[in-house]
């Protein structure tokens, strides 16, 4: 199949300091995902440093934040929207100072023995936004308590016992659920800060909006680079033997991580400053240009490729089913169309209901390409026709039915792969024996066979890399503004459709 879009492997153009390449590709696995495996002689590590070196830790990490708690209150004390006196009063240096650290003794006591620093830090008067990526922790905590800059937090946090009070202490920027207006006010706080001229703390923002394992760097929402002013780019690296930091959609739990990651002898990170960004004119009219060309920089400094992947872009394969994604699946290219079209992709799961409902409505009666826009509620364009193109070929037949190389064809379509048996799937489904089988038919089979992908599809291969599954239930993590991974699960537990 193609389509008139663009190939989901081409470079954007290059752009105002961006460089003349970009190493733009579908990632090699899939950043939502972290598989976690110990060996014997780890397993038996482990469960030795549980009986001995994990308890005295807890300890030391809960003591030290018992300690910061009342220098943080006394701090946090008065009207949150308060502009900080310049220059902040001798009592609060040395608070600042003492909270410093605490924190870098927690950190210590955490089994992070090696903190390594590179580069300079930017004065606020130079760069009062910082862009750290990649996000994959909440362990990416520690550059904030070394700076004790601002971030950008969900307002749920600041009622977390204890660590509210220290997070109230840093003057986050608050993004609360239940204000519909939000948003919007989050931004113009940004913006408000930044272009103060270095009066407040500096702000870090990870871009990402999520946690990802660190084999890429997804889109950059383009919320620090509304304000058009100068931002420093951070970078994090974990060069850990055995990688017990990594918290994302699916993979271990955050208890299991704190565990495992209070078990081991030593741990390291290390935290780069990049030169100072300065935007362009064009790049201060165009947040996404800035923020796609800031994170170019970044991923050139780490290492690794960038994808066009978001997190909404992956909610039509998490949210739904177990199907295994390969690295050059379509899923770039559906996203493409969806925002060539301006759908929003935050609206998905409400839409997807909506259209499912009128299309029961048609009682199986194909739709016309006008029909299909008025649903959608766009007009007709290139783009347009080609999702419909999409859907056309995937799903043409006249009664909505599909004989064994039509469910092929649409499951090679949907996975991006060049060859793909599915007579022991079609088989399965087909009961009957008629030759064809139903949308219905297919739904039934799996929901009763929720993994039907890894024994139908992939009975004797090695596991595929790129894993898609159904994130759990969010938790606020206080460092991703717009989604967090599990925060209680211990390992990966039965799946769920996200609530968000």
């Amino acid at each position: 199949m193609r389509l008139r879009g663009r190939d989901p492997r081409a470079a954007p153009s290059s752009s105002a300091g961006a460089g003349d390449a970009r190493r733009q590709a579908p990632p090699g696995r899939n950043p939502f995902v972290h598989e976690l495996r110990l060996g014997a002689l780890q397993k038996a590590q482990v469960a030795v440093l549980t009986l001995t070196l994990f308890p005295v830790r807890l300890l030391a990490v809960v003591l030290m934040m018992l300690l910061a708690w009342p220098l943080a209150l006394v701090s946090s004390l008065g009207p949150a929207g308060q502009e900080p006196e310049q220059p902040p009063a001798l009592w609060r240096r040395v608070v600042d100072v003492l909270l410093k650290a605490i924190m870098r003794t927690m950190w210590l006591a955490g089994g992070f023995h090696r903190v390594v620093v590179k580069g300079r830090q930017a004065l606020p008067t130079e760069a009062a936004i910082l862009t750290l990526a990649p996000h994959s922790s909440y362990f990416d905590a520690i550059p904030v308590t070394m700076t004790m800059s601002s971030v950008v937090m969900k307002a749920e946090s600041r009622d977390i016992p204890i660590w509210g009070t220290l997070i109230k202490y840093i003057r986050p920027v608050f993004v609360s659920r239940t204000d519909q207006d939000s948003r919007r006010k989050t931004v113009e706080e940004i913006k408000r800060r930044a272009q103060s001229g270095g009066k407040w703390p500096q702000i870090m923002i990870f871009p990402e909006g999520t946690c990802t394992n660190r084999t890429c760097l997804i889109t950059f929402k383009p919320g620090a680079f509304i304000p058009g002013v100068p931002v420093q780019p951070v970078v994090l690296r974990y060069p850990n033997k055995l990688d017990t930091i990594t918290w994302t959609w699916r993979g271990p739990g955050a208890l299991k991580i704190l565990w495992l990651t209070l078990c081991q002898f030593h741990n390291q990170v290390e935290i780069e400053f990049l030169p100072v960004y300065t935007p362009s004119e064009e790049e201060k009219k165009d947040p996404a240009l800035y923020a796609s060309n800031v994170r170019q920089v970044m991923a050139e400094a780490l290492g690794v490729a960038v994808t066009d992947y978001t997190f909404e872009d992956c909610q039509l394969a998490l949210a739904e089913g177990q199907l295994r994604l390969p690295a050059d699946t379509c899923l770039l290219e559906f996203a493409r169309l969806l925002r060539g079209l301006g759908l929003k992709p935050e609206r998905l799961e409400q839409d997807l209901d909506r259209h499912a409902e009128s299309a029961r409505m048609t009682q199986g009666r194909r739709v016309t390409l006008p029909e299909f826009a008025a649903q959608l509620g766009v007009p007709e364009s290139e783009s347009l026709e080609d999702l419909f193109s999409l859907f056309d070929e995937m799903f043409g037949s006249q009664d909505g039915s599909v004989e064994e190389h039509a469910l092929s064809s649409i499951l090679k379509t949907a996975l991006g792969v060049a060859e793909l048996t599915v007579t022991h799937l079609f088989r399965a489904i087909d009961q009957e024996q008629k030759g064809r089988i139903a949308f219905a038919d297919f739904e039934r089979f799996v929901q009763a066979n929720p993994d039907f992908a890894e024994e139908y599809l992939y009975p004797e291969q090695t596991r595929p890399r790129s894993c898609a599954r159904t994130p759990p239930a969010p938790t606020p993590n206080g460092f991703c503004a717009d989604f967090s991974p599990e925060s209680s699960a211990t390992g990966m537990g039965p799946v769920r459709k996200k609530l968000d």
